[in-house]
């Protein structure tokens, strides 16, 4: 069985970029986000993938990921997919003995920054880098299956159409 061990955080300024090994750009957009899981396609210039995960809330998830051509992934994201698409630059910070993601969202998730590390078990320790901030592990919000749903762009006009006292 698969599983991913994640924790998630919201980045307090760019000090990330500093340690940033390598970057790729991403789309990926789902087939499917009902039930117990959700389907997932990626490509980035190189490969695709296709993903399933549960759609369990925190740090732990089922997750199996499956390599397709690029060629499919891009026709599948072009014309089955759900949009809008999620479009991001994924860069690379290797931090102590962990390798971070830090997602810096495009489209219409843009001005959305976030830092992903993947664990070996819940508990595992890592190191903190000073431009790490609030974690956001637990908020679906920030789960890209939401992002697809209700991106960050939209996320202040709503805030914003609430009568007052909401």
């Amino acid at each position: 069985m698969g599983i991913e061990i994640e924790r998630k955080f919201l980045v307090r300024d760019d000090g990330w970029r500093r340690a940033v090994i390598k970057s790729s750009r991403m789309r990926q957009g789902y087939l499917s986000q009902s039930g117990n899981a959700s389907v997932r396609v990626r490509s980035d210039a190189e490969r695709g993938w296709i993903n399933i995960k549960s759609v369990t809330l925190g740090v732990q998830r089922q997750e199996f990921e499956y390599e397709i051509p690029r060629s499919d992934a891009e026709q599948i994201l072009d014309t089955l997919a759900g949009q809008p698409l999620i479009e991001k630059i994924r860069h690379f910070a290797e931090i102590g003995s962990h390798t971070w993601e830090i997602d810096e969202f495009e489209g219409q998730n843009a001005g959305l920054i976030v830092a992903e590390i993947e664990l070996s078990e819940a508990g595992e320790a890592f190191d903190r880098p000073a431009w790490i901030g609030t974690e956001v592990t637990r908020d679906a919000r920030y789960y890209n299956t939401n992002l697809a749903r209700k991106p960050y762009t939209t996320w202040q006009a709503a805030i914003a159409d609430q009568p007052p006292g909401q």
